[in-house]
Formats: structure tokens, sequence, C-alpha cells
């Protein structure tokens, strides 16, 4: 019984170290540092919506601490958040973004992954609340959305599709 034991502990072994091995030659992916996203999908609810887009970035420098507030990511100014979501109206076939008080600005956290291979790939979602804009039945909205990582570098800009507000 001890020696059929000792198999099968030697057979785990081989197996992990044959499936560590085999990772360490899998090529990992490669994404340029500055971060790149798709627009994902827009969910109306009741009382919000959920915004998602999915992302990469070849550095893995996507996400703020709740420390990182020393400049140029203090409170106030522009890189104190990093997912920017601007809010457009269809206005005459021509979309006008609007501006509000309250900007519609996220801070995302940090996300980088431990190890050597620093790429990131994944989602972000955001709830967004419709009581912050203003609304009238009818209307034709859209929202842009992009991001930016520690080292500032900004993705590139995506649109959700038109939304008629209901």
């Amino acid at each position: 019984m001890d020696e059929l034991r000792m198999q099968g502990s030697k057979v785990f072994g081989a197996a992990l170290a044959a499936a560590m091995l085999a990772s360490a030659c899998l090529k990992t992916e490669e994404f340029p540092k500055e971060p790149h996203i798709a627009f994902k999908s827009y969910e109306q609810g009741i009382d919000s919506a959920r915004l998602t887009i999915s992302f990469t970035d070849g550095d893995g420098d996507i996400g703020l601490a709740p420390g990182d507030t020393l400049s140029p990511f203090n409170p106030g100014s522009h890189w104190y958040h990093n997912f920017f979501v601007d809010y457009y109206k269809l206005h005459n076939g021509q979309w006008e973004l609007q501006v509000f008080t309250l900007p519609l600005y996220y801070r995302i956290p940090v996300i980088t992954p431990t190890g050597q291979n620093k790429t990131l790939e994944g989602d972000i979602a955001v709830e967004i609340s419709p009581l912050v804009l203003p609304q009238i039945p009818g209307d034709t909205v859209r929202f842009g959305v992009h991001i930016a990582d520690r080292a500032l570098n900004e993705s590139n800009t995506v649109f959700t599709e038109a939304i008629v507000v209901q």
C-alpha cells in the first residue's frame, strides 16, 4: 500500500513539474504600454446603469491606491481620477458633449498583477446613477469612455451605442 502511495505521489509530482515547465514555455501575450479599451456593454436598470469596457495594458500600471493623492494624483487635479466618462446628447444630428458640475469620473483601484509578467487584460464596470443626468424621455444620448494608467498614458476613447431615454 505504501508503494502504491509513493507511486501516486511521484506521478502527481511529475505531472506538477511538467505543468510548471509547460507554463514557463508558454508565450505571454504582449500589449502596448498604453492602455487600450473596447466597449463591452451598457445595461440600463431601474435606478442605475452599468457601463462595462474591456481593456489591455502591457505594463500593468492600471489603477490608483487610496494613498495616491500626491501630485499629479492630488484631489482636484485631472489625474485624481483614471476612468473618465463623457455624456453626449444628439442634437440636430450632431453629438454634443454635455458638461456637468458633477463630472462622471471614477478611480480604478490598483490591479497590477504580482509576478514577472505584468500584462493586464480584463473588464472594468462602473455604475452610473441616472439621477445625476438631465434626461428627457425621447432624448438620444451616448457615453464616451477613456482610461489612464499611472504613467499618465491615456487609452483610446470608445462610445456606447445610441441610447433612447425612456
